[in-house]
């Protein structure tokens, strides 16, 4: 019997969610069919199989979350009645056997007897970290639910009812005897969580895998790097008619229309080029050294209907302005449809985050680690300018980049949008 445990499908993973199980109990497998589609932090991927045999138990459920080497199903190959870890039986998941991280230890719960009294902390009750979420959220006591799931686990359907009494029950009203008294910690939540249902038409919707690890990190930044913002604006009207000229050329030869987004890659990569210390990250507070990228991989921020994704155009210095279009075009095409890998979304070494499409004039953006600054690009619009004693409408853009102070200071971060600036103004040195 051999289990197969949750994989790490992505350097930030460490944990996943079962999307869809592709295969189920009874079910044949060969080396190479689709097992599962798990849900990770950045996508959700395909996992095939490394061995044949029959799948003979499915212990996690769809839609449950679980830390990298939590055994997720049970394959038989025929070669063993039970399963590879000695001591288990097939219906009792195994631990982890590295050493956990902080993530792996709080979402491995430890199997207490049902036998417990009510008072025990639900944290200690053999269920799934979704379910476990949803007791906190709701104050359900789960010290009576008998559980469906693999081994006794406790998983969604078996709370359903308390669900759905925690959400229908009206707020319980002060008692006579009480109104003087300052109402207990308990009602106080009860009651608010229930005037915030009847008062707003609330309603509970589950977050996604790859949103809850978009906000746990994003979180993380915020909190943990000190973050600092630069502004400039540049005079983007060469930029555009640059941009026209090109397009107008590049449709009598049948090619692919470049944005002003693929021409802003460019020149982001030029300017990290001539600012090598910005294309950089930051270690940890203990470390007395940096980390310096030699390649210049720029990840551009796209908006999915799966949520915020970044593809990264590795080595995006070394290619044209058309080729940069091109990949930028592919990835995005892939990103709206869930067919991004791994290897494409990792390696970056600074962001791009456009929300000038939108007609966005200016904003901030988090730095998505471990890079040291991000660049926010708003609307290339039209306004009124000075040249020489003249005043001329010109298209002007604005864009701020935010940095990590322990590695960029200001008058690096000035020297960076300095450069890029230039390039914008004098766009011929983009394409040259």
């Amino acid at each position: 019997m051999i289990e197969i445990t949750m994989p790490r499908l992505s350097d930030t993973m460490e944990e996943g969610a079962i999307a869809t199980w592709r295969k189920q109990p009874g079910d044949q497998v060969s080396v190479g069919d689709i097992l599962v589609e798990i849900e990770t932090d950045k996508a959700t991927m395909e996992y095939e199989a490394y061995d044949a045999g029959t799948l003979s138990q499915i212990l996690v459920n769809e839609g449950e979350t679980v830390s990298i080497g939590t055994p997720i199903a049970l394959l038989d190959d025929g070669k063993s009645s039970g399963p590879s870890a000695p001591g288990q039986s097939p219906s009792t998941p195994a631990k982890v056997v590295s050493a956990p991280s902080e993530s792996a230890t709080k979402a491995e719960p430890d199997q207490v007897p049902r036998t417990q009294p009510e008072s025990v902390d639900e944290d200690r009750l053999f269920a799934s970290p979704l379910v476990r979420k949803l007791a906190r959220e709701h104050h359900l006591d789960l010290s009576q639910v008998r559980g469906s799931g693999p081994g006794g686990r406790i998983i969604r359907t078996d709370i359903e009812g308390l669900l759905t009494t925690a959400g229908t029950l009206p707020a319980p009203a002060p008692s006579p005897a009480r109104t003087s008294a300052a109402p207990t910690v308990a009602k106080l939540v009860a009651v608010g969580a229930q005037q915030v249902d009847e008062r707003r038409g609330t309603e509970s919707v589950t977050l996604s895998n790859a949103r809850r690890v978009i906000a746990r990190r994003l979180g993380e930044s915020a909190r943990g790097i000190p973050h600092f913002y630069v502004t400039a604006v540049a005079d983007a009207e060469a930029l555009v008619q640059l941009r026209a000229q090109m397009n107008e050329q590049f449709a009598a030869m049948g090619r692919e229309k470049v944005s002003i987004n693929d021409l802003l890659i460019r020149a982001c990569a030029l300017a990290l080029r001539e600012n090598p210390l910005v294309n950089a990250s930051y270690i940890d507070d203990e470390s007395r050294t940096m980390l310096v990228h030699q390649r210049i991989n720029v990840g551009v921020a796209v908006a999915s209907d799966n949520g915020l994704v970044v593809p990264v155009i590795f080595d995006a210095d070394q290619k044209s302005v058309g080729e940069l279009g091109a990949e930028a075009k592919q990835l995005a095409s892939l990103a709206h449809g869930k067919g991004l890998t791994i290897e494409q979304m990792s390696g970056g070494t600074f962001t791009i985050s456009n929300l000038g499409m939108f007609g966005v004039e200016q904003f901030t953006a988090i730095i998505n680690p471990p890079e040291g600054a991000i660049l926010a690009v708003g609307a290339t619009a039209r306004e009124p300018v000075a040249v020489g004693d003249e005043v001329v409408v010109h298209h002007r853009m604005r864009y701020t980049l935010s940095a990590d102070h322990r590695i960029i200071d200001g008058a690096l971060a000035a020297r960076f949008l300095q450069t890029l600036t230039r390039l914008i103004e004098n766009p011929i040195a983009i394409i040259a």
